[in-house]
């Protein structure tokens, strides 16, 4: 787990813990318990849910660190075929916009803001920085978006000189068979408002807990 402090060693909540604070739960929570209605393990069905996309994910991220993919542990056959299908069309996706990355799993920590996250990838499409994320789901959310705003507010406060001026690229891997979409946004002026409105509202509402102990 990647730990965020200040320059005088104060710990900073990352991106995804302030936005995981205020995340709409209750279609999981519905789903969790349809689950343990049917008899079955929700969080084993997650599990297997999730391995098709997150197996897409794990072969992209080998492929960025030209290191070749070699499961953690044993995965069916078919999983595996899934997910290289969701792969190959994301390397159709790559040739075709031709981006090329110029960082990737970048660690920053905002002072004028306090707090932290790791950007997935920076890269270059037409003379331009991208700032690029992947996701393991079955949808697109607006925190998916506030996440990318936050993290392009992390880059330019600590390379000022090399602003994402290109946009925002989401590649998504789905669940269950690993199919592959991408989803692109030129602006996410507003998105970075709502993470500055929900930062400050995450140290109120640590305040507010501590009062109410």
């Amino acid at each position: 787990m990647q730990i965020y402090r200040s320059k005088a060693g104060k710990r900073l909540p990352s991106v995804t813990t302030v936005l995981s604070r205020f995340k709409d739960s209750g279609a999981l929570i519905h789903w969790a318990w349809n689950e343990g209605m049917e008899g079955r393990d929700y969080r084993e069905t997650r599990s297997k849910a999730g391995a098709a996309g997150t197996v897409a994910h794990q072969m992209v991220e080998a492929r960025l660190r030209a290191r070749p993919w070699k499961p953690d542990i044993p995965i069916d056959q078919d999983l595996i075929e899934k997910a290289r299908c969701g792969f190959d069309a994301y390397l159709a996706w790559e040739r075709m916009t031709r981006i090329e990355f110029r960082h990737c799993e970048v660690a920053l920590v905002s002072t004028a803001h306090e707090f932290g996250g790791t950007l997935d990838a920076i890269g270059e499409f037409d003379g331009s920085l991208v700032l690029i994320d992947w996701k393991t789901s079955n949808g697109v959310y607006s925190d998916y978006l506030i996440q990318l705003a936050a993290y392009r507010a992390l880059w330019e406060e600590n390379y000022p000189d090399h602003p994402i001026a290109g946009g925002f690229h989401l590649c998504r891997f789905a669940k269950d068979n690993g199919d592959f979409s991408h989803h692109y946004y030129p602006n996410l002026d507003d998105a970075w408002e709502a993470f500055k409105i929900m930062r400050r509202l995450f140290d109120l509402d640590k305040t507010l807990r501590r009062r109410a102990a």
